[in-house]
């Protein structure tokens, strides 16, 4: 009987203690789960509020620096807009471009479930770490800033950073103008940080040599782009070390066809015009003398028109070359006349000490009359005209006492005077003259020959 009560009692205990006890068991494993749940997501909070704590006491400190490692890499890739001008005064040209950095900042990485960037706008730059690039030999530089400030900032979840600008820069270009117009600029716009030599920040093409790309309808008024390349070195000051530096380079060949129309061809017009002078009589002396001193100032004209609009270099120019070697050969032909008309001069006056009276190719009434309107008169037929233009009245007189007869028989002579005017001017054309006319075009042939062989 007490084994019985024994047994009944042991059996209700059993009943009654035990699903207390798992039901208490199940909440402290469900609570040990939670707590290291819990644990773990207070450890995720704590881990961002202190990184965002030491961004936000240090968002000028570089990335690297916080965890003492190598150097930061940062890489460049640039897209050309356009070359907006080239200037030969100033020696500079002006580029616009995008430039866009690519760099990891850990302290920037947040976590994201689908792996989404997250895209800002000018306003954050202030708030964290940028690249300090600058321009080297930059004279004027802005970031484009309608209707905002041209700049976008893209942070991914694992912390890498794309900061892109719309820039236009204008830079200095070393020319060589010893081949101008005929020349071939190489310029170059040269990358570098400012404050952070090779130890502390690495800047290196992003892709290579396509990291430089252009507009596909890129063109220039007086240029032609040969050729864009990228490429990178060392630059190295005293006083703060080795820096990185990125070179955009461009090759730039003029195009000739401007200055050929408004420079070397009417240089080679005046030259042209001065032989003509070898062709008038050496006796006209206005006419040849006035053609003379106008294709010398015309081409003092194109000379100073060329130097205004071009540095002043001290060496010579191709373009120089050839406007004072054809300003020497027009002032040749002037210097020609003048020993023309000189030795002119000694051959009467020796023509007069033998014979005692001058020819009468040399006659003083002829000559006179040549000075004064510069044209050639006949001593039998025009002369008698000259003096009449010198006094009206007496061409008058001259002209009431002519009968009908004189007049038809001048007209005849006239006639048979100007089938024979060739023979006459080359009878009384100085022997300088004649073989001016030849050694002055040939001598100007060789020289284009030669300054277009080399300069081409």
């Amino acid at each position: 009987m007490i084994l019985a009560f024994q047994l009944v009692s042991f059996t209700y205990i059993w009943i009654t203690l035990i699903p207390n006890v798992c039901a208490a068991s199940h909440i402290k494993m469900t609570h040990q789960r939670c707590s290291s749940s819990m644990k773990q997501t207070c450890q995720v909070c704590i881990s961002r509020v202190q990184k965002l704590g030491t961004f936000q006491k240090h968002p000028g400190i570089l990335p690297i620096l916080l965890s003492e490692g190598s150097p930061v890499p940062v890489g460049i890739d640039v897209h050309v807009e356009s070359i907006d001008s080239i200037s030969e005064a100033n020696m500079d040209f002006t580029m616009t471009f995008y430039l866009r950095h690519y760099w990891k900042d850990e302290r920037l990485s947040f976590p994201s479930t689908a792996n989404k960037s997250m895209t800002f706008d000018h306003r954050l730059i202030r708030k964290i770490w940028v690249p300090d690039i600058f321009f080297v030999h930059s004279k004027r530089s802005f970031i484009h800033d309608t209707t905002m400030e041209n700049i976008m900032l893209r942070v991914h979840p694992d912390g890498n950073v794309l900061l892109s600008l719309r820039i236009t820069v204008s830079a200095m270009c070393f020319m060589d103008f010893s081949r101008f117009p005929l020349d071939t600029q190489n310029c170059s716009l040269e990358l570098e940080s400012y404050a952070y030599n090779e130890d502390d920040l690495m800047l290196y093409w992003k892709h290579g040599n396509k990291s430089l790309n252009t507009e596909e309808h890129m063109s220039l008024s007086q240029f032609f782009i040969e050729d864009f390349s990228a490429s990178s070195g060392l630059a190295f000051y005293s006083s703060t070390g080795w820096y990185n530096r990125l070179f955009i380079n461009f090759v730039l060949r003029r195009h000739i066809f401007f200055f050929v129309l408004q420079t070397y061809f009417p240089a080679i017009l005046m030259v042209m015009l001065s032989w003509v002078s070898f062709w008038i009589d050496r006796r006209a002396v206005p006419a040849r003398v006035s053609l003379g001193i106008t294709t010398v100032l015309t081409m003092s004209t194109i000379i100073t028109a060329m130097s205004t609009s071009m540095p002043q270099v001290s060496y010579l120019k191709a373009v120089d070359v050839y406007l004072w070697v054809s300003s020497f050969f027009v002032f040749l032909s002037v210097i020609e006349y003048a020993a023309v008309n000189y030795l002119t001069t000694v051959e009467e006056r020796k023509q007069f000490k033998k014979t005692g009276k001058i020819s009468r190719m040399y006659n003083i009434d002829a000559v006179q009359a040549m000075a004064f309107d510069g044209c050639y008169h006949d001593s039998e037929i025009d002369m008698d005209q000259t003096s009449l233009s010198l006094n009206s009245e007496d061409f008058m007189r001259r002209k009431s006492i002519h009968s009908p007869s004189t007049d038809s028989s001048r007209i005849k002579r006239r006639k048979s005077l100007g089938g024979h005017v060739g023979r006459i001017i080359l009878e009384n054309n100085h022997v300088i003259d004649t073989y001016s006319r030849i050694l002055f075009p040939i001598v100007y042939i060789l020289f284009n020959l030669f300054y277009w062989g080399v300069y081409v």
